[in-house]
């Protein structure tokens, strides 16, 4: 939960669009425990959450629309059911994954330490949080 918090702060800061208000949020939460309670009842092994990655995405892009996201979903699923796109992705070399995980959890870092910005520096608590 803590993770999908930082990361819809995050999209909103990215995007430009405004801080999410408590409502919005609650929903988003309520929302990602129905579809875990889902994955549960299909038998799956790990429930669903926000990921960070696609936070990346979207600061080395510079794209927030909500449209061109969904767009990206689309082709990935469609991707995925497509095994020749499988062996083009795993054919990528290790060097150039590991390139563009470096770039983009740069970014991930970046966007983080931007939003203690908001946060308050002389406590005690929020420093051992970000030291952990």
């Amino acid at each position: 939960m803590v993770e999908s918090l930082g990361d819809y702060f995050a999209a909103a800061d990215i995007a430009g669009a405004p801080v999410p208000p408590p409502g919005v949020i609650s929903r988003a939460i309520a929302l990602q425990g129905a579809t875990c309670a889902l994955a549960g009842a299909w038998g799956t092994t790990s429930g669903t959450t926000a990921y960070n990655e696609n936070i990346g995405a979207m600061q080395i892009t510079r794209v927030g629309s909500r449209r061109v996201i969904q767009l990206g979903a689309v082709c990935a699923v469609i991707m995925g059911l497509i095994g020749k796109f499988g062996g083009l992705f795993a054919s990528m070399p290790n060097a150039m994954v590991s390139g563009l995980f470096c770039v983009m959890f740069g970014c991930i870092c970046a966007v983080g330490l931007a939003q203690m910005q908001f946060a308050d520096q002389r406590s005690n608590r929020n420093i051992f949080i970000l030291g952990f």
